[in-house]
């Protein structure tokens, strides 16, 4: 399927009209598919992941339903845990790695990519935001002006404590935690730990994984 200019626009971080006809659909499409996972209220662990897949656009085919409940659930071991309710805009421009949690009431605002690396938790009421709009108001100009977004980057293993905030353009490296309420404005080293409004390192963490990565730089 052929991409508009205004959506690449979008996607490559340049100034777009997020009220284009086209993308409009797109939300609406996102945000239908987000209110069939809060209907479903308790899903089996396959419905849930059928819901996410639902959202995300994903449409690699679910695996054979097993007669055993246990044995089914098991097979979604590495899919991601998407708990309800959840807020997203196109759900299609973000990637999660296996494992990832995203606890209820997550925003995810994703006009450009936003990548969530492999067992990384997010607590709940945690915002993604990868939109923007102009400084200059005359530009601006509502509802009738231009946006413009940046991706956001997760490393893997990370935690986000309950209603921190992730700005456009940020990455989060790889086991870092970042304290509840915290406003991420710049990008975050791996394993550190940062809080505040805005966010700053606090300490860094030791551990295991980190002398690895050390090893495995260049």
């Amino acid at each position: 399927m052929t991409i508009s200019e205004n959506k690449q626009r979008m996607l490559n971080g340049e100034l777009y009209h997020s009220f284009a006809p086209e993308l409009i659909r797109e939300r609406r499409r996102c945000k239908d598919a987000c209110q069939r996972l809060i209907d479903a209220r308790e899903p089996s662990r396959r419905r849930q992941v059928e819901l996410w897949r639902d959202i995300n656009g994903d449409t690699s085919p679910m695996p054979s339903q097993l007669p055993e409940p246990e044995q089914d659930t098991a097979l979604f071991d590495d899919d991601p845990w998407v708990e309800s309710p959840i807020h997203i805009d196109y759900g299609t421009n973000v990637r999660l790695g296996s494992n990832v949690q995203l606890n209820s009431n997550c925003t995810i605002i994703d006009t450009c990519l936003v990548s969530i690396g492999a067992r990384t938790l997010v607590g709940p009421n945690v915002s993604f935001y990868g939109a923007a709009h102009p400084l200059d108001p005359q530009l601006r100009n509502g509802t009738r002006g231009p946006e413009i977004g940046k991706e956001i980057h997760v490393g893997e293993d990370c935690w986000f404590g309950g209603g921190a905030i992730v700005l456009p353009g940020v990455t989060v490296g790889r086991g870092s935690t970042v304290g509840a309420g915290s406003v991420v404005t710049k990008d975050v080293p791996p394993f550190h730990v940062v809080a505040g409004n805005p966010a700053r390192i606090i300490r860094k963490i030791e551990s295991s994984m980190s002398h690895e990565s050390s090893e495995e730089a260049p």
